[in-house]
């Protein structure tokens, strides 16, 4: 008999490791295995990428202490951590049904008859209030769904991370480029001066005309123009450093030219598997994603079957507090209930039918992801491996344009050529230089969204993990 009792105890027990959800199953990446060839991804020796903190990328002492600034007091970052503390807190509140509630009831009372005496009555009462045996791995599964949910949310809070990190990367470049732009608008208003002085000065004396004045001084407004712009946009970039900072910003951290910015951003090598992506946090969040829907089909399996469960309750009762603890005061109780929905117009089935176009969703999106995050590097590197020859290029045409524009006006100062000759030639100059500053820029922007693709961040999980 002893041995029937605990067979009956413990069968319910062992039956709720069962569990209907299906294994997940990832499927092999939606890419090749190699980076696209040829002469506008010039493939580099390096056979793999090892693991990169933002400090290997970004060099610069100064550019590593905004990041450091922005990690600790960035709102967005801190919103994103916060919804990690939140999603955990919900993995604990699903995974406590899986475990017996228990509870407890005191109570106490006091009569008197009117004759001098009475009666007092005591009771205290605990035991398990509720308990679903899970046979079927419905509360396993739905733990493991919120764990999943709340993995995918550390993920995405290093994607948050990620972002942060390149964005200041991407405006600590941009301010060094409108440096240079600024630089170059008040070189050409101060070239500019100096013709309306001499064209003044020939029309003065007979011979200029007026219409070389004219045209020298809308040479001059529109670089007055551009400094007032290049004004607003370096503040623009202070600001926008500051709100992914989260606080003041020191202008010694920022770089005074575009020559300061090329050098503290570390070149990554092309050559190096495409799974890498799969250490992206987008993708990360994506399979946790699949994992937590491919739980979810579990949970609605599960509720096709009867619930079961069990309550218990002991405790003292008695009329007199001195004789609460006797033994004929202790009494307890047992139950169960067992719950089934005999017809529901196939809504459970439904229900499953849910689910699992969910996880086909999940699994479209996650795979989804890894192409995306396959272009993004793909085309990120097709800039790279020619973006050394626009450099070149751009930097000829500036020197040329600037070798034109100073024999140009020597000629006009000659009398040899027209002012419309000088004037072109200062247009080209104005005109090439900031192309060269535009085609730098690019320079820094390929080697910062190149990191960002790659997503290989090795402190970002420790920091989600905080």
């Amino acid at each position: 008999m002893t041995r029937t009792r605990l067979f009956l105890i413990a069968a319910p027990l062992l039956l709720a490791g069962c569990s209907l959800a299906p294994k997940t199953v990832l499927s092999a990446p939606p890419v090749s295995e190699s980076w696209p060839v040829g002469d506008a991804y010039l493939a580099q020796s390096e056979a793999a990428l090892p693991a990169l903190s933002y400090d290997q990328v970004f060099t610069d002492p100064r550019l590593q202490a905004l990041i450091e600034q922005a990690l600790a007091n960035n709102r967005d970052l801190r919103t994103a951590f916060a919804n990690v503390a939140a999603a955990r807190a919900q993995a604990r509140v699903t995974r406590s049904a899986q475990f017996p509630a228990i509870g407890a009831t005191a109570g106490a009372g006091y009569a008197d008859r009117g004759d001098g005496a009475g009666s007092g009555d005591f009771s205290l009462q605990g035991g398990v209030t509720g308990f679903e045996l899970d046979l079927f791995g419905r509360l396993a599964n739905a733990t493991e769904a919120e764990r999943n949910r709340a993995l995918a949310t550390e993920a995405a809070a290093r994607t948050v991370r990620l972002a942060l990190i390149a964005d200041l990367a991407d405006a600590w470049a941009n301010y060094g480029a409108d440096r240079d732009l600024l630089a170059i608008a008040r070189d050409t208003a101060a070239n500019a001066r100096e013709n309306v002085r001499l064209t003044e000065a020939r029309l003065d004396g007979g011979i200029a005309p007026r219409t070389d004045l004219r045209q020298a001084e809308q040479i001059l407004a529109t670089a007055e123009d551009a400094i007032a712009a290049q004004t607003s946009a370096l503040a623009q970039d202070e600001n926008l450093i500051r709100l992914l900072v989260g606080g003041d910003v020191d202008r010694a951290t920022l770089p005074a030219s575009l020559a300061e910015v090329t050098p503290a951003i570390v070149a990554l090598p092309a050559g190096v598997s495409s799974r890498i992506l799969l250490r992206r946090p987008d993708v990360i969040e994506a399979e946790y994603r699949l994992r937590a829907a491919n739980a979810d089909i579990g949970v609605a399996r599960a509720r096709l079957f009867p619930t079961i469960s069990l309550t218990g309750l002991l405790g003292f009762a008695s009329d007199a507090l001195s004789s609460l603890f006797d033994g004929g005061s202790f009494h307890w109780s047992a139950g169960g209930d067992a719950s089934a929905s005999i017809f529901d117009f196939g809504g459970r089935r439904a229900g499953v039918a849910v689910t699992e176009a969910q996880r086909d969703a999940a699994l479209s999106s996650y795979e989804g992801a890894i192409q995306t995050a396959f272009r993004e590097v793909a085309d990120a590197l097709a800039v790279q491996g020619t973006i050394a020859e626009r450099v070149r290029a751009a930097a000829a045409n500036s020197e040329a344009a600037a070798d034109t524009a100073a024999l140009t006006d020597a000629r006009y100062r000659g009398g040899v050529d027209s002012f419309l000759s000088s004037l072109d030639a200062q247009r080209s100059l104005y005109s090439a230089r900031r192309s060269e500053i535009a085609t730098r820029l690019l320079l820094a922007q390929t080697r910062i969204a190149l990191f960002r693709a790659l997503g290989g961040d090795s402190a970002a999980g420790a920091e989600a993990a905080r």
